[in-house]
C-alpha cells in the first residue's frame, strides 16, 4: 500500500474554565443515587455513563414510551389519525392511578388520548390506545413484546400499556435508553408532545411530570414513572445544539431526587464530553494514484463522516491515519473505494471509513495505454 503522508493529528482546543478534580482518566467522577441508570450520547449511541444497566426492573409509566411508539407506527401506517375517535371501554375507563378523566362511553380523538397519555400519564388513555390499535390490552401487549425484541431490547417484557405493578413487566435502563432514541428516530414529527408542559381535558388541567422540562437546561421530553416497587424513574432528553443526550434513572426515592439526579447526570455529560468530528464525509483529503488513466490521479474523499463522543481531556489523542491502495487501473468510477482512513484516540477502538474518488478517470485509448505500458517496461514510466 502507498500512503498519502496524511497521517494527521488532529490538536485541538480545550475549552477552558474551571474544572472539577478529574480522576486518572481524566474524567470528573460522577455518581448517581439511583439504583439503576445510564445516559448515552445520542448521535454516536455512545454509553458515557453507566450502573446497573442491565438489572431488571419495574418500569412504571416509563412503558408508556413504547405505548406510544405503536401508538404512532399506527398513524404512519394509516390504522389510526390524530382524529380517529375512540370509544372509552369500561377496562380504560376504570383504570387507577394517574388518569386524563375520560368518560365510559365517549368519543376521544387519539390526539387528545396522546396528550392524556404523555403530559398527564394517564393510564385511562393508554388502554383506551392501547384497544384502538389492537383491540383489546393483551393483544397490543403482544405488540408490545414483539416491537421490543425487534428494536433490541433483548432483557424486556411487557405485560400492559401502561405500567402497571406486574411481575412480569420488566425492563432495565439500557433497554429504555433505546427505546427513546428509536421513538426519536422514527417519529420525529411527534415528539414535540413530550414538550408540552400542560393539557387540560374535561376542563381538569394537569402539568407535565417531567421535573426537567421547567428548568432551562435543554430538556425536550421524555416519560416519568413511579410505583411502590419501582421507586421514581425518568427517561430525559436534552438537546443542546447538535448535542443529544438520553438519560435513564429508576429506583429513586423521592420526586425531588428524580428532578436532581438525572439533571447533574445531563450536566456532567454536556461539560465532560464533546462531540467531535475529525473526518468529514465528501470532503477531499488527497489524491490516488490511477494507472492507464487519462488522469494521473484522482481527488478522494471519506465515504461517510466519523463523529466521535470524546473526553475533553482526551482531544488531543486523536489521530487519524489515511492509506490509499495501489494504483488502481482505469476507468475510475466516482464513488469507487480508493483506500481507507482510520481514526484512533485514547478510550476508543479504532474506527475505519473507506475512501473513494470524487470523480471518475477514463481509461486511455488504446494506443496511449500501449505506449504507456511500453514505458513502464522500459522504465521510463
Amino acid at each position: 500500500m502507498k500512503s498519502f503522508g496524511l497521517a494527521l493529528v488532529l490538536s485541538l482546543m480545550v475549552l477552558s474554565g474551571a474544572w472539577a478534580q478529574t480522576t486518572e482518566s481524566g474524567v470528573a467522577p460522577v455518581e448517581t443515587l439511583a439504583k439503576q441508570a445510564i445516559v448515552v450520547e445520542g448521535k454516536t449511541g455512545t454509553i458515557l455513563y453507566e450502573k446497573d444497566a442491565d438489572s431488571s426492573m419495574p418500569t412504571s409509566s416509563m412503558s408508556k414510551v413504547l405505548t406510544m411508539y405503536l401508538v404512532f407506527e399506527a398513524i404512519k401506517d394509516g390504522k389510526l389519525t390524530l382524529e380517529t375517535p375512540v370509544r372509552i371501554s369500561e377496562a380504560a375507563w376504570k383504570q387507577t392511578g394517574s388518569r386524563t378523566f375520560v368518560d365510559l362511553g365517549e368519543d376521544v380523538k387519539v390526539e387528545d388520548l396522546i396528550r392524556g397519555l404523555i403530559i398527564q400519564s394517564g393510564n385511562d388513555s393508554a388502554v383506551a390506545l392501547a384497544e384502538a390499535v389492537a383491540g383489546t390490552e393483551s393483544s397490543f401487549a403482544v405488540m408490545m413484546n414483539d416491537k421490543a425484541q425487534k428494536l433490541g431490547m433483548i432483557h424486556s417484557h411487557f405485560v400492559n400499556a401502561t405500567g402497571l405493578p406486574d411481575p412480569e413487566h420488566y425492563s432495565t435502563a439500557r433497554d429504555l435508553s433505546i427505546l427513546a432514541q428509536a421513538l426519536m428516530r422514527d417519529f420525529p414529527e411527534y415528539y414535540h408532545y413530550y414538550s408540552e408542559t400542560e393539557f387540560t381535558y374535561h376542563g381538569i388541567r394537569q402539568g407535565n411530570r417531567n421535573p426537567l422540562l421547567y428548568r432551562n437546561m435543554g430538556v425536550d421530553g421524555m416519560k416519568t414513572g413511579h410505583t411502590d416497587a419501582a421507586g421514581y424513574g425518568l427517561i430525559a432528553t436534552a438537546l443542546r445544539g447538535e448535542r443529544r443526550i438520553v438519560t435513564v434513572v429508576n429506583g429513586l426515592s423521592s420526586m425531588q431526587e428524580r428532578a436532581d439526579e438525572p439533571a447533574k447526570l445531563i450536566e456532567w455529560a454536556y461539560r465532560e464530553y464533546e462531540l467531535i468530528t475529525p473526518v468529514t464525509a465528501g470532503e477531499k483529503v488527497g489524491e490516488a494514484p490511477v494507472w492507464l488513466g487519462k488522469r494521473a490521479t484522482v481527488p478522494v474523499a471519506p465515504e461517510k463522516a466519523i463523529t466521535l463522543s470524546l473526553l475533553r481531556s482526551k482531544q488531543k489523542s486523536i489521530k487519524v491515519d489515511m492509506t490509499v491502495y495501489p494504483e488502481i487501473e482505469a476507468p475510475v468510477t466516482k464513488g469507487q473505494v480508493m483506500g481507507k482512513a482510520v481514526v484512533s484516540a485514547d478510550g476508543i477502538a479504532p474506527i475505519e471509513v473507506s475512501l473513494i474518488a470524487t470523480e471518475d478517470d477514463q481509461r486511455l485509448g488504446w494506443f496511449d495505454a500501449l505506449i504507456a505500458k511500453i514505458k513502464r517496461k522500459l522504465g521510463k514510466a
